[in-house]
């Protein structure tokens, strides 16, 4: 009986390849999807569900910075979806033409905050200015969207250059949550999203305005290898389902 059952696999195998199908078509698929830093938990638990519901599909995930997401993008990373914190880099990725255009869309939206180690007497942007504070964590301007949103309010606040000699920079939203979670600065710029889940070792001082929308937008990378799986993917994220897991972690609608 084991045999025929290894001689009836081998015809069929045999067979598939005859008709130019691959012995991979018997496999299931797997996506690489690459993600802003801010969305570590809320796509985690997203691509727990979509594996849960398409039992042949593996989701991978590459968490940081969207700049660099950006960068490893156009060099040729084996990607099929990025979602960014900013439509900024996504529309650089478009302009690089490895996105299908098509397939962008906006599907969260978050908040700018000021958050101070637990304890802290830190309430305000003004406080900021004062001797006590020395170091402030922000993400880097050039390539990560929270150090862009937190530049330009504070270009439009007045404090930019006041504060500048205070900055720790960082490489992605979450490394600024990591700086102020252990007290190693005095103050950070990071979204409500990202409080929420250090909320044991910090305290949101204000929501900090004078920045355009934070707008997440995603889309298929038109270099990837299974734009289907993709597609179904991004479906899933826009989807009632979807977006009660982003809910459930404190993003808003975009």
């Amino acid at each position: 009986m084991n045999m025929f059952k290894e001689v009836t696999l081998s015809v069929l195998l045999v067979a598939a390849m005859s008709f130019g199908l691959s012995t991979s078509a018997f496999a299931g698929q797997e996506i690489l999807v690459s993600a802003a830093a801010s969305l570590t938990n809320a796509f985690t638990d997203i691509g727990k569900v979509f594996e849960s519901a398409n039992p042949n599909v593996k989701v991978s995930f590459n968490f940081a910075a969207s700049g660099a997401l950006f960068q490893q993008i156009v060099q040729g990373a084996p990607v099929d979806v990025f979602a960014s914190a900013d439509l900024e880099t996504m529309n650089k990725v478009k302009g690089k033409g490895v996105v299908d255009a098509s397939s962008i869309k906006n599907f969260a939206g978050n908040k700018l905050v000021l958050i101070a180690p637990k304890g802290s007497a830190v309430n305000a942007l003004n406080d900021l200015t004062g001797e006590p504070i020395k170091r402030i964590a922000i993400g880097k301007p050039e390539t990560v969207p929270v150090g862009k949103y937190t530049k330009d309010a504070l270009d439009k606040a007045g404090m930019w250059g006041a504060l500048e000699p205070k900055f720790i920079y960082a490489e992605s939203v979450r490394q600024v949550l990591d700086y102020v979670s252990r007290g190693e600065v005095d103050a950070g710029f990071v979204y409500t999203t990202d409080a929420a889940i250090a909320a044991d070792k910090v305290s949101v001082a204000c929501e900090v305005r004078g920045h355009k929308p934070v707008v997440y937008p995603i889309a298929v990378v038109s270099t990837g290898k299974n734009p289907g799986v993709a597609g179904k993917f991004i479906a899933y994220v826009l989807s009632d389902k979807g977006q009660a897991v982003l809910t459930k972690y404190g993003f808003t609608k975009p």
